[in-house]
């Protein structure tokens, strides 16, 4: 499966893939409060500020998944409901994985919402080790929202000591 860089053209189609997504996945989860603030318009706000990092999974101009690398891991990472299970999702991860290990990432990072255990379970298939529980301060329309969210890690590159 090819994965490549987001188009600017794609960005309202792929602002509405991770707006549906997101809230398929979070919304009967999360804090009515965030939910408020992610909004449709949110979502395309963030991709336009990030669009030139975004990696996409599927034809041209009709991308069925995205992921966003950011400081040393894994930011963001959604389907499409009509492509799970079709190995994007699988796609989209490896893709980032290796990204992470080019830029010397010895160790990679994701966080999980608490009780999104379909992602969960996709993170741990593709060896990933929850490390505990973290808070995020996730960015909002009047300031940051804190959220107590699942840290998983992924081991991509050991150092071993070199021996005289």
């Amino acid at each position: 499966m090819d994965i490549r860089t987001a188009e600017q053209t794609e960005l309202n189609h792929l602002a509405h893939l991770w707006y549906e997504s997101w809230r398929d996945a979070h919304a009967a989860i999360l804090p009515e409060a965030l939910v408020r603030h992610r909004t449709l318009e949110s979502f395309r706000s963030r991709l336009q500020s990030t669009l030139s990092g975004v990696r996409v999974a599927g034809p041209p101009g009709r991308p069925l998944g995205l992921c966003i690398i950011k400081e040393g891991g894994v930011d963001q990472l959604f389907v499409s409901e009509c492509a799970r299970g079709t190995g994007v999702a699988t796609a989209l991860l490896s893709d980032a994985e290796a990204s992470l290990g080019n830029l010397g990432v010895q160790v990679a990072w994701l966080v999980c919402a608490i009780g999104n255990e379909r992602a969960a379970g996709f993170y741990r298939k593709n060896g990933w080790q929850r490390t505990g529980n973290v808070v995020i301060h996730l960015p909002i329309s009047d300031g940051v929202f804190p959220l107590e969210v699942w840290r998983y890690e992924k081991v991509l590159s050991e150092t071993w000591p070199v021996e005289d």
